[in-house]
């Protein structure tokens, strides 16, 4: 029986790549640098700071990596609030709504920042639904690795025969498979090159895991 719902964030309920994206180059225009697009395609998967370090080695700028770090955060930000373009991904909120009215423990579990996590929650009102966020920035082990699932389903109280994953990435069903916990995938338009192979279930829209079909998730 399903007792808890362990969701990832980007990708499963907003995008907020093309955000990351714009305030990326920003940066780059700020500190008039001529990032390529291979070179901005190279730093998928890092982190900013990691992104950050390249880019000051690379162009020889004399400054410190955290200055443009904040300089990237402080555009994120004024985007996030002001760019109209972020909206939550079509049917999350009602199966969020629907989840919670039916007493399954809501739980995030995701590779962001807990600064941007608390943005798109406050944002969108999203707290009065989840138990706990937990942010994969805070751990030691990032996705494929499954220590960010095992703690949530430990912050839900659950077994992790007693609750499910819904992620949109490679790594993030691996690392579901590895904890040891059911995972839905969600296949959406903005999900790009990512393998569903391992996951138990694949959808392309969120009205294929309502509370019915989900509630009875044999998990073997």
């Amino acid at each position: 029986m399903i007792k808890a719902v362990l969701f990832d964030m980007d990708g499963v309920i907003v995008d907020t790549e093309p955000l990351h994206t714009k305030a990326y180059y920003m940066m780059f225009d700020h500190y008039k640098m001529d990032v390529s697009r291979t070179l901005y395609e190279s730093f998928t998967g890092q982190s900013t700071l990691n992104v950050c370090k390249t880019l000051c080695d690379t162009f020889g700028l004399d400054c410190n990596p955290e200055d443009l770090v904040q300089n990237k955060r402080t555009s994120f930000t004024s985007l996030f609030h002001n760019d109209p373009s972020l909206q939550l991904l079509p049917g999350i909120l009602d199966i969020i709504k629907e989840y919670h009215s039916n007493g399954l423990t809501l739980i995030l579990a995701s590779s962001a920042s807990m600064f941007t996590i608390n943005n798109v929650f406050t944002r969108f009102e999203l707290d009065q639904y989840f138990e706990a966020k937990l942010s994969g920035a805070d751990l030691k082990a990032s996705k494929p690795h499954p220590e960010i699932f095992e703690k949530a389903a430990a912050a839900a109280g659950v077994n992790r025969d007693e609750c499910f994953v819904i992620e949109d990435s490679t790594n993030g069903i691996k690392a579901a498979k590895a904890a040891g916990i059911y995972c839905v995938g969600y296949d959406s338009p903005n999900s790009k090159n990512q393998d569903y192979s391992q996951a138990d279930r694949v959808i392309n829209h969120f009205n294929e895991i309502n509370f019915e079909s989900v509630k009875t998730i044999m998990v073997h």
